[in-house]
């Protein structure tokens, strides 16, 4: 019975070992982490996290400029003044003024075409409206009449922006395809024709002070491209 006693003893403490040399190694295993599921920079598949990016508030000293999304492509000379009107002016996205100066260009140009003044005068600056005003007195004096259609814009593309002082002025070549008819006191067809249109290119610029809480642009000069 003693040496049956001694050899399970033996055999006991044979096993005790082998189980902490298991037990040890697990122990030691668990303390490491595993990256697939407790280091917070991957993800589940273990591969790095990518930071979301910070918002422009949060990055020191950003400047709220939009990446370029549907914009053309600008000189480095027009980001840099667009980057300052948005510095000035925290509510300013250039895309959003892209849209707003093509609903400005049909807008002006249906209001000079029916000689309606009043719509002019609070989409214009003085001295462009007092151009339009006097285009279509000349008009009515003549006794001829607008029938002109703005088919479509084929394009609007910033070609110029800049801050001076506290004024904003940016500038926006227009390529659009119109079609213009004349007509005189008797309505008969002077020149023009509705069935072709003719491909324009205007380059207008529009102002704005940038501390005015009035958020509307004005425009502030027209050309031909």
């Amino acid at each position: 019975m003693t040496v049956e006693i001694v050899i399970l003893a033996m055999i006991a403490a044979f096993l005790g070992l082998r189980l902490y040399s298991v037990l040890g190694r697990r122990a030691e295993h668990e303390e490491e982490t595993i990256a697939a599921r407790f280091d917070p920079r991957r993800n589940a598949a273990g591969s790095p996290r990518v930071a979301a990016p910070a918002k422009p508030d949060e990055a020191a000293g950003a400047v709220p400029v939009k990446t370029q999304r549907d914009l053309p492509a600008v000189s480095p000379a027009v980001e840099r003044g667009l980057r300052e009107i948005a510095a000035a002016d925290r509510r300013f996205d250039p895309f959003a003024f892209v849209d707003g100066s093509r609903s400005a260009y049909r807008m002006i140009l249906e209001a000079f075409w029916k000689g309606d003044k009043e719509e002019l005068r609070h989409l214009c600056d003085r001295d462009v409206y007092e151009g339009f005003a006097a285009a279509i007195d000349a008009r009515l004096e003549a006794g001829e009449t607008l029938d002109n259609r703005l088919i479509r814009i084929e394009e609007s593309a910033i070609s110029a922006a800049s801050l001076d002082g506290g004024t904003a002025r940016i500038t926006v070549r227009f390529r659009s395809d119109i079609a213009s008819v004349t007509r005189d006191a008797d309505g008969v067809l002077v020149a023009g024709s509705l069935d072709d249109a003719i491909e324009a290119v205007d380059v207008w610029t529009f102002s704005r002070a940038v501390n005015s809480p009035d958020p509307d642009w004005l425009l502030d000069e027209t050309d031909e491209g």
